[in-house]
């Protein structure tokens, strides 16, 4: 490989290698630094996360493979990677005075969240395989450390146990899949794979066949699909609530990234096939995350049912092969960073230490000690709960319009119903907080509007919120955005 061959591939991973510069200085920092004085690490990776979004909207509209095709820059990829990196932003933003609360290891914590976000960024562009296996395994082992570093809660290592070792199963199965599937085709890379899916299938190949079941069950535990969803309330309960955060948003679109260009593009010869066990997945999970999520007390274990019930969502979109609902499951899983940050970022603005103070009823009268937040979270809320006109109804539309669309009628009025169910839980927790009085005089680690909470948990909260009333009236530059990212990719229109 050339000078300028290498130049032109290492343009490829910018986005990458500036997360992983950042993420070695933060370890620099972390070295030269006062264990008390830890605000140049979150400075440090803030200024890196923002060089690597400037990085890769500058990016945009441009096309180029790298290092043997192992890796492919387009439009898809970086859309993934402006969620991933917005998510990675507004995560640091809500980390800064938490990470000093929970005395969390704050080197550590902003590494391992570098590293992370540079595994996204791998699975996004893969164009192989195996570049999908290391992307996820560069992403998921710091989240593992990430959800066990809350070292004064019981919860937060138990948690962080069971995440790695149904991780790791779930890991191992997707290498199974990813041996079956070079065993029946010869090849990992996935332009190969979609050249000789149609023989594969015409022959029903059992390897072949087996291969795309490993991979989709490995690829479903990482979106919290049912039946491989449960890590999910126990890992999102017990990881420090700005991990959960990050956790709920970006490990979820990383883990959909995969599915959408694995599955849905590389696969689209067998798209009757998949699209019947996708139906039944979206099913399952939208009914198995909003019912249980009724009964829950916690609100980290209600949004973690929340989260696999939207994943149910996104799945409905993609159950109809085609481009409209891929577009109907990029909008749905921007909208969805936006409106599930901003609900975590209010628990962390009051709860107190040691993440105490999170259930539904210690929310209890807050709108008249903290109004604003209490505005906040109504906006979320809402959003979730696919109330007009917030974007959350903006992103279901789409996504149900495109399952009618695609004829899969049964499927939207079921998932039109589970949305009818998730209102009760999302607004039973604006009835906790309006109408109730505070069982005790509770003391919020938020205090007045604009005080100990920290500038970064208060800027992210509005620009969330505002996002989403803004993308609910006018939704359509996300729908164009979303619609370039998949200009060029699509094999049947």
């Amino acid at each position: 490989m050339g000078i300028d061959d290498l130049s032109v591939a290492l343009s490829v991973i910018r986005p990458e290698l500036i997360l992983a510069g950042t993420a070695l200085l933060c370890i620099a920092m972390d070295l030269l630094y006062k264990p008390t004085d830890k605000m140049a690490c979150w400075a440090v990776a803030f200024l890196g996360s923002l060089a690597a979004l400037v990085a890769t909207i500058g990016a945009w509209g441009t096309e180029q493979a790298a290092f043997s095709q192992l890796v492919r820059m387009d439009n898809l990829s970086n859309f993934f990677a402006v969620v991933f990196l917005m998510a990675g932003l507004i995560t640091l933003c809500l980390s800064g005075n938490y990470v000093q609360r929970e005395r969390l290891l704050a080197g550590e914590y902003y590494t391992l969240l570098l590293i992370s976000m540079t595994g996204m960024l791998f699975m996004a562009q893969a164009n192989d395989l195996m570049t999908v296996y290391l992307g996820i395994e560069i992403m998921s082992i710091p989240v593992y450390v990430l959800v066990a570093m809350m070292r004064t809660s019981p919860k937060s290592p138990e948690a962080g146990l069971k995440y790695l070792l149904l991780g790791g199963f779930a890991s191992a199965i997707l290498l199974f899949g990813i041996a079956f599937m070079y065993g029946a085709v010869g090849t990992t890379l996935l332009a190969d794979i979609l050249a000789h899916a149609p023989r594969a299938i015409a022959s029903s190949d059992p390897l072949f066949l087996a291969g795309v079941g490993f991979l989709l069950v490995g690829m479903g535990f990482k979106v919290s699909l049912v039946p491989f969803h449960m890590w999910t309330p126990d890992a999102y309960e017990g990881a420090p609530t700005s991990v959960t955060a990050f956790m709920s948003v970006a490990v979820k679109a990383a883990g959909f990234s995969v599915l959408i260009r694995v599955i849905v593009l590389t696969l689209q010869p067998m798209a009757v096939d998949w699209s019947q066990i996708f139906w039944w997945l979206a099913v399952v999970t939208m009914v198995l995350g909003n019912v249980v999520a009724l009964v829950q007390e916690n609100l980290k274990r209600m949004l973690a049912y929340s989260s696999i019930a939207h994943a149910g969502y996104v799945l409905v979109a993609l159950t109809t092969g085609t481009q409209v609902g891929v577009q109907a499951a990029l909008i749905y899983l921007f909208i969805y960073a936006l409106m599930n940050m901003g609900a975590f970022g209010v628990i962390i603005a009051m709860s107190r230490k040691g993440d105490q103070g999170v259930d539904v009823q210690d929310f209890s009268g807050i709108a008249r000690e903290h109004p604003l937040y209490a505005l906040a979270m109504t906006v979320f809320m809402f959003s979730l709960a696919g109330v007009p006109p917030t974007a959350g109804f903006i992103g279901k539309f789409y996504v149900f319009s495109a399952a009618v669309r695609a004829g899969y009628i049964g499927l939207a009025v079921i998932g039109v119903l589970m949305s009818a169910v998730s209102a009760y839980f999302y607004l039973r927790v604006l009835v906790v907080m309006y109408m109730k009085e505070p069982e005790a005089a509770t003391e919020y680690s938020a205090g007045p509007w604009g005080s100990s909470v920290g500038a970064g948990v208060m800027v992210s909260l509005w620009v969330c919120a505002l996002s989403i009333l803004v993308l609910g009236i006018w939704p359509g530059w996300l729908n164009h955005f979303a619609h370039q990212a998949l200009q060029g990719l699509w094999s049947v229109l």
